[in-house]
């Protein structure tokens, strides 16, 4: 019979909880430690059921069975984002500095939304957040906030500017427009259109040229048209299907020249403004009123993190602060609460991964780290161009590589994607441009190697 359960048993510090304990950072170490990462493939739901179910139970089925069964058949049923060979979407490639850090965040049981509750690691956040808000030429004065990805740090910004907007409205004693409007480039991220859809707003794109990039006087033509409704404008630095940087400066003009909130979205990209000589390819960034750029991708942090920053912070404290008797102590006081900067109140501090590994091995490794994934495409790209039957899409601007297989159909590349995966050689999964199948390579681990990526390629023949 098992025996009743008391209510301070799993949180006591037993022999249990050590053994418990011990279990889960000992595979948590060999994880972070392996030399070479399966690559792994997701399992069918009846397989998964006959493997792993009973699990959840009245008396539980212990620790040492629990870790046996996530190591041995839920781990291998998740496909490895930091595998050299996983080039689809946009790759993961943690530090293993930030993936052991990230073990001392949840273990801290830090809660990051309020200075009062999480000075050290809100100021520790905080250290990451002017470093990036330097490196994009923002003012010393812009702050902000990691969120849980790029979606919730869009959705954020673009609260905060349909705020400011109707605050200008009023200042100026102009009613405000029947439908709001955030204006982008047709190959904006889809989270902008699903931001537009939570806010209840519409999305009006602009045509950009034919290598990806959205201009200003594309843009002026389409702002003109819904004078007074536009609420914000995003370009992109660094589209996530072929890593494109927009115009950004010339973007920034036009906004400026209107008085319309300009956001960058550079999820993805915006982290190759680290490497000197891509600078350039950015101007206009140092313009923005808002900007995110993702650490769990091209700044090798665990997922999820977003670092979200304002030029002026003082917009999203009045955009987003919550109300409540229970949180008067916090909405009085003048301290800096990270959850007074976008829609989120509880929040992990998710962005102590990325201050650990950067405090650890420095900015210069950095710099370096993204530079090679932007020498590694151009060299692969190289290699594509000079291979029969293969063709570019478009030359590669940062990491990513579009390319296509002569005569193939959606059905050829999709064939060719499951038995890659199934072999374990890599994954790569089809994508598509105006219509047509493609292929990508999105490269961000410095683990992935020009071999690698060749043996790839000949796999296509």
């Amino acid at each position: 019979m098992t025996s009743p359960a008391r209510p301070e048993q799993m949180h006591a510090i037993s022999e249990q909880t050590i053994h418990t304990v011990d279990d889960v950072l000992d595979y948590a170490r060999r994880r972070a430690l392996y030399e070479d990462v399966p690559l792994d493939k997701p399992l069918r739901p009846n397989d998964l059921a006959r493997l792993a179910s009973g699990s959840i139970t009245d008396g539980g089925i212990g620790a040492r069975r629990a870790i046996a069964l996530f190591e041995n058949v839920l781990a291998p049923a998740c496909i490895s984002t930091d595998h050299p060979g996983y080039l689809s979407f946009i790759p993961s490639a943690p530090s293993k500095a930030s993936l052991a850090f990230d073990v001392v965040v949840s273990a801290s049981a830090i809660y990051g939304g309020s200075w009062m509750e999480g000075a050290g690691a809100v100021y520790a956040e905080n250290e990451v957040l002017h470093w990036l808000g330097r490196e994009f030429g923002l003012p010393a004065t812009a702050g902000g906030v990691f969120v849980q990805g790029g979606t919730i740090g869009n959705l954020s910004a673009l609260v905060t500017a349909r705020d400011a907007a109707r605050r200008r409205n009023a200042e100026a004693g102009r009613p405000n427009p029947a439908r709001w409007v955030i204006a982008c480039s047709a190959e904006a991220h889809s989270s902008i259109a699903s931001a537009a859809e939570v806010m209840d707003v519409d999305v009006v794109t602009a045509a950009p040229d034919a290598g990806g990039r959205l201009h200003g006087d594309a843009l002026a033509a389409v702002l003109d048209a819904h004078e007074g409704a536009v609420l914000a404008v995003v370009a992109t630095g660094g589209t996530t299907n072929f890593g494109i940087v927009d115009d950004i400066a010339s973007v920034a003009a036009v906004t400026k020249e209107r008085g319309i909130w300009l956001h960058v979205d550079g999820a993805y990209g915006l982290a190759a403004m680290l490497v000197e000589r891509m600078r350039p390819a950015f101007a206009g960034v140092e313009l923005a009123d808002s900007v995110i750029v993702d650490p769990h991708k091209w700044l090798f942090a665990p997922f999820d993190a977003c670092a979200l920053i304002y030029r002026e912070p003082s917009l999203a404290l009045q955009a987003h602060t919550q109300k409540a008797e229970y949180l008067d102590t916090l909405t009085g006081s003048p301290d800096w609460n990270p959850s007074d900067l976008a829609v989120q109140l509880t929040r992990r501090s998710r962005g102590l991964p990325l201050w650990f590994s950067l405090a650890t091995h420095g900015t210069a490794q950095y710099r370096a780290t993204i530079e090679y994934g932007i020498d590694l495409a151009r060299r692969i790209a190289d290699e594509i161009a000079r291979r029969d039957g293969l063709s570019l899409v478009r030359e590669p601007q940062l990491s990513v590589v579009v390319f296509r297989r002569e005569g193939w159909t959606a059905a050829d590349y999709q064939a060719w994607s499951d038995r890659l995966l199934e072999e374990q050689r890599g994954f790569v999964v089809p994508s598509s441009h105006a219509g047509e199948p493609v292929l990508r390579f999105a490269i961000i681990s410095p683990l992935t190697t020009y071999d690698l990526l060749v043996d790839i390629l000949d796999s296509l023949a």
